[in-house]
């Protein structure tokens, strides 16, 4: 049997959607994309612009799920988050934060603040 990895990011990322919003995230955008990489969910938290990275695993045996964010993909993240603020106009007063929401089969859990930004 095979398994769409699309598929399953794409269930992950409504999970941590509807997480976040009852945590009262306010959520602008999904999988935006541009050619520095993508970025899962853009939401506001109060006055931060939270750029989110969700991460699923079924199981612990590839570790948990917030490890695969690796000192590359922050990179990746961070680029593609500067392209976002140029995109609308923001500058580099407007308090952002890096969060990563993690799905261990049914446990959600969000790390705000998970990591800073990386050139």
């Amino acid at each position: 049997m095979s398994i769409n990895k699309r598929q399953v990011g794409s269930e992950a990322e409504i999970k941590a959607s509807g997480y976040l919003r009852e945590h009262g995230y306010r959520i602008v955008r999904t999988n935006y994309y541009c050619k520095a990489g993508e970025i899962d969910i853009i939401a506001y938290d109060g006055e931060y612009l939270c750029f989110i990275e969700v991460k699923y695993r079924k199981g612990l045996a590839d570790g948990y799920p917030e490890e695969a964010v690796d000192e590359n993909k922050r990179r990746r993240i961070t680029k593609s988050a500067i392209f976002y603020m140029n995109m609308c106009g923001l500058t580099d007063t407007t308090p952002c934060r890096f969060d990563v929401v993690s799905i261990l089969g049914n446990e959600v859990k969000l790390i705000k603040n998970a990591f800073d930004a990386e050139f």
